[in-house]
């Protein structure tokens, strides 16, 4: 109990030491660890002062809650050199440098980081998130990145677990884009290895008609059904469900041809949408289906799912019970070319809009081809240069012909003229002698087969 209340009393001088850290970081871990080495703290050293320092962020963040501010706001300013800073970031930034230099655990600053925001509000944790973002180059350092990134990512999925998908749009956008630079991009945990499905993502319609509105329900039930299809695309392999499925999207296709857009509504639609404010689902009330029929960019929502349905169908390298069947291909296609067709006459610039999503589609299947393949890393390795060797470069050798044995050779046959021309090595034989393998397989008493006789040699005569 003393010695944490000993730590508590050093590192609050600690945090309110001015000037950067690194002037005092590493004598207050000193002064209060007093670690077998000087500079880097043992294993057990190290869980001793991560634990102290998770007290003293505990009480920091009870202090500021009592007082009523904004806990990364809390207490007085500090004078780092450059700017002010509150306690708690100081606190951080001590931290963060001990872990950057290596005195202490790499994943020590992860892990307070992960408490601050489970001890934190949501409108605290905007603060907080400001602070990792602030720090993103020092966090994905390799010495940093390799200790603390699964740390990291399960800060980041918590927090998204506790924010509204539908009202904090944009703080959810900023934790998406902050993991989606901290972590490489070849990262495992984020690519969805298995392809699976967001189900819980469940569209909520009317099932019973509403009462003294004219509507034809029957449509607006058909319409809103495919959603459930658009959700789970795994679904429409089943030969019942396919049916379903087709018979469904055959009712909404004809409903958009039969009822066309002009060019004078597209263009409203592309005024309203320069002022509009978007959220992530269209409402699904029976009394507004007539309006968002007549809506270009509802249309386009729907006919888009389509095609990302149909693409995953065709998506290769599948296994074979997971492939759709001839019937289902020829259906496939049939349908494709009329929501294509519908995209095309969608007004405004419905062959640009097409053209856009096909583009995108075709990219998005090298990424299908890039996760079957296991994920492969894009970053390749730089060839080490050839140290250049001191000195003048030597010339090469040439040799009179081509390279060093032939070369000897010749010079050989210039130093021995008689070489070539000895008697010994060219003479014509006499020609009983050259006769003689002929007249020994002519023999019957020899007994050579035919096969072995010296004319069918290619080697010893050729006639």
């Amino acid at each position: 109990m003393l010695q944490l209340l000993f730590f508590q009393e050093v590192f609050r001088r600690a945090i309110l030491h001015a000037g950067p850290p690194e002037n005092f970081a590493l004598q207050t871990v000193q002064e209060v660890i007093k670690p077998q080495k000087q500079t880097k703290l043992a294993q057990d050293e190290n869980q001793l002062l991560e634990n102290m320092l998770r007290t003293l962020l505990q009480e920091l963040v009870s202090s500021a809650v009592q007082s009523g501010e904004p806990i990364m706001h809390y207490g007085q300013s500090i004078d780092d050199g450059e700017t002010s800073q509150a306690q708690i970031p100081r606190l951080l930034d001590i931290v963060l440098y001990l872990c950057e230099k290596e005195h202490v655990e790499g994943g020590m600053i992860f892990q307070l980081l992960e408490d601050l925001t489970e001890m934190s509000t949501m409108k605290n944790c905007k603060d907080i998130f400001g602070y990792i973002e602030s720090k993103q180059d020092i966090l994905g350092k390799l010495e940093l990145f390799a200790r603390g990134k699964l740390v990291m990512l399960r800060t980041c999925n918590q927090l998204l677990r506790r924010l509204s998908k539908a009202n904090d749009v944009v703080f959810c956008g900023r934790i998406l884009m902050f993991l989606a630079h901290f972590f490489p991009l070849s990262e495992r945990s984020a690519v969805n290895i298995k392809g699976v499905f967001n189900t819980s993502n469940e569209t909520k319609y009317e099932k019973d008609p509403p009462d003294g509105i004219p509507v034809d329900f029957n449509f607006y039930k058909t319409f809103w059904s495919l959603q459930e299809y658009f959700c789970n695309p795994a679904l429409t392999l089943a030969p019942t469900k396919w049916q379903k499925f087709t018979s469904s999207l055959m009712v909404v296709l004809n409903t958009f041809d039969a009822q066309p857009l002009s060019d004078e509504v597209g263009d409203a639609n592309v005024l309203e949408e320069e002022a509009a404010t978007f959220n992530i689902k269209y409402l699904t009330s029976s009394k507004l289906m007539g309006l968002e029929l007549k809506d270009p960019s509802f249309r386009r929502h729907v006919l888009v799912q389509c095609l990302i349905l149909f693409d995953y169908l065709k998506a290769p390298g599948k296994n074979d019970k997971d492939l759709p069947s001839e019937s289902m291909k020829e259906e496939m296609k049939s349908c494709e070319e009329r929501v294509k067709k519908l995209l095309e006459t969608t007004p405004p610039k419905g062959k640009d809009f097409l053209h856009s999503i096909e583009h995108i589609l075709e990219r998005e299947k090298n990424w299908v081809w890039w996760k079957r393949d296991g994920c492969p890393p894009f970053e390749k390795q730089s060839m080490e240069k050839k140290a250049v060797q001191d000195g003048p470069k030597k010339r090469r050798p040439r040799w009179r012909l081509g390279n060093k044995e032939l070369s000897q050779l010749w010079k050989w046959a210039d130093q021995n003229p008689n070489a070539l021309t000895d008697p010994q090595r060219v003479r014509t034989p006499a020609i009983t002698e050259y006769w003689k393998p002929l007249a020994d397989d002519m023999d019957p008493s020899a007994g050579i087969e035919a096969e072995y006789h010296h004319k069918n040699s290619r080697v010893s005569f050729g006639y």
